[in-house]
C-alpha cells in the first residue's frame, strides 16, 4: 500500500527534523543566551512575528528555543516553523497509519477503516508538501530579488496545499458520523480529530509566517 511507504518516509523526516531542532536550539546560548541583550532581541523578534499568526502563544513557545538561529531574520523563522509543522504532520501520518492497521485487524466498521486509510494518505501527502515548502524556505538564505519572491510563492503554494490535505482527513471522518456508533470507533475518531487539530495549528502558523515574507526585499 502506497500509504505505508509514504508514512515511513514521513516518520524518517520527523526524526531528522527533531535531530536538527536539538542541534540548533543551543545556538542562542552561544550568541549570549536569551537573557543577554542580543538574546532578548532574538526572542522579542519571535514574539512579534508570532503575533501575526492565529496561535501566537503556540507559535512563540514552539519557536523561542531557536532564537539564536533565527536572529531577526523573517525567512529563518518561517523556515523553522515549516520544519516544526513537518515534524508534527509526519508523526501524525504514522500514528494514523497505525490506527488504520489496528482498525482493519480488529474488524471495525469498514467505513471507519476506509476513512482512516484515506486520512493517513492525506496526511502523508501533507507531510510531503510541507517538506517541499521547507526545502523552498531553506533556499531563501542565498536568494535575492525575483528569486526570493519565487521561492516564497512556491512555499505558500505547498503550505496551503498541506493545510487542505489536513482538512481532507477530518472531512472524511465527518462523512462517517453514522458509522461511528461503537465506543471504540467514537474514541478513534475523536483521537484523530484532536491530533489533526493540533497539527493543523502548526501548519497554520507556518503558513502565516510564510505569508509575511511577501514583499520582503534583499
Amino acid at each position: 500500500m502506497e500509504t505505508a511507504t509514504t508514512a515511513g518516509r514521513a516518520c524518517l523526516m520527523a526524526v531528522l527534523v527533531v535531530v536538527t531542532a536539538v542541534t540548533v536550539s543551543s545556538l542562542c546560548a552561544a550568541a549570549g543566551g536569551v537573557e543577554s541583550p542580543a538574546g532578548r532581541n532574538c526572542t522579542e523578534f519571535i514574539r512579534q512575528s508570532c503575533s501575526a499568526t492565529r496561535y501566537p502563544s503556540l507559535c512563540y513557545s514552539s519557536l523561542a528555543g531557536y532564537a539564536g538561529a533565527v536572529g531577526e531574520d523573517p525567512t529563518q523563522i518561517a523556515h523553522f516553523a515549516a520544519n516544526n509543522s513537518l515534524a508534527q504532520v509526519s508523526s501524525l501520518s504514522y500514528h494514523v497509519l497505525l490506527l488504520y492497521r489496528a482498525a482493519a485487524a480488529a474488524g471495525v466498521d469498514p467505513r471507519i477503516a476506509a476513512a482512516l486509510g484515506d486520512c493517513a494518505e492525506s496526511l502523508g501527502d501533507a507531510a510531503e508538501l510541507t517538506r517541499q515548502a521547507a526545502a523552498e524556505l531553506g533556499l531563501l538564505a542565498k536568494a535575492e530579488g525575483p528569486e526570493l519572491a519565487w521561492h516564497v510563492s512556491n512555499a505558500q503554494t505547498w503550505m496551503s496545499a498541506a493545510l487542505t490535505n489536513e482538512d481532507t482527513c477530518t472531512d472524511g471522518f465527518a462523512a462517517t458520523a453514522a458509522a461511528a456508533t461503537a465506543g471504540g470507533d467514537v474514541f478513534m475518531k475523536a483521537d484523530v480529530a484532536r491530533h489533526v487539530r493540533r497539527a493543523r495549528r502548526y501548519t497554520s502558523i507556518a503558513l502565516a509566517l510564510v505569508n509575511s515574507l511577501v514583499g520582503v526585499a534583499r
